[in-house]
């Protein structure tokens, strides 16, 4: 069973991606979405609202988030892990996560 990491290093897009490469970009997608951004459906993407707590907070919050919009919007992965690199200084908190590619 693969698993893959996906981070918020912006990325080009891909409109011909497919497989494996399509499941990844879909989930960095999900990842950089913010929620209500997207005009025919506000509910894709993850709600950054939890950016502006206390970091321990925003990552657990952030978690469940990715966790649900994962299994709404891409369920071809599994979150297996998340993990957070926090900035302290600037207030930046970088989300990363390892996914696995469901066998169908």
């Amino acid at each position: 069973i693969m698993e893959y990491e996906v981070t918020q290093d912006v990325k080009p897009l891909n409109l011909y991606a497919q497989g494996v490469e399509e499941i990844l970009q879909n989930v960095y997608m999900i990842l950089m979405t913010p929620k209500g951004s997207i005009p025919l459906d506000r509910g894709f993407g993850i709600d950054m609202s939890a950016l502006d707590m206390p970091l321990e907070i925003a990552e657990n919050l952030m978690t469940s988030q990715i966790l649900e919009a994962l299994q709404d919007y891409e369920p071809r992965a599994t979150l297996v892990k998340t993990s957070f690199e926090q900035d302290h200084l600037l207030g930046r908190l970088r989300v990363k996560v390892r996914v696995r590619i469901n066998e169908s």
